[in-house]
């Protein structure tokens, strides 16, 4: 007997956290039009993690138009210490905002504010700290975040990139 795959298996791969719902207006002859924005994050705790915005005249549907859009923006974060830490200090830009990650040791915790925390946590780092500097805007930390995380290299990538040997590199 065939076995179909299973939706509802899938469906729970990732969990989702709501970063931020904005309510946007756009005037037209009859007064205010209003819509909400949505942003989202989603990650599985295992090192994958995405993040999407979505639009629509209803909050819930803003947030299911995000969830859809944050799923065709996953990556695998390369992490160290059994995916509690990332390898090294990485600085992420997008647009005004500057987010600065360093690995920490065990125990520490996430040590970040809230877009950032959301994104951390669902990719499954536990020990790292943060700094965000200049927009604070939440769109633009978590886009920060993400292009951080993306620029991460394990020490074989650095070995392998430079034509080294792993205990050249390490010091």
């Amino acid at each position: 007997m065939e076995r179909k795959p299973r939706r509802f298996d899938r469906e729970k791969e990732f969990e989702e956290r709501v970063v931020v719902i904005n309510r946007v207006s756009k005037t037209v002859k009859g007064g205010r039009r209003m819509r909400f924005a949505a942003l989202v994050v989603i990650g599985d705790k295992k090192g994958r993690v995405g993040f999407g915005t979505g639009k629509a005249n209803e909050v819930p549907d803003a947030i299911k138009k995000a969830v859809e859009n944050a799923k065709r923006s996953v990556f695998r974060v390369k992490t160290v210490n059994n995916g509690t830490t990332i390898p090294h200090e990485v600085v992420g830009v997008y647009g005004a905002g500057e987010i600065v990650l360093r690995p920490a040791t065990e125990g520490t915790g996430v040590i970040a504010g809230g877009p950032v925390r959301a994104v951390l946590e669902l990719a499954g780092i536990s020990d790292v700290l943060s700094k965000c500097i200049g927009s604070r805007t939440p769109i633009n930390c978590v886009r920060a975040t993400i292009s951080a995380l993306q620029s991460l290299k394990t020490v074989e990538e650095v070995a392998e990139l430079r034509g080294k040997k792993i205990s050249e590199i390490r010091y």
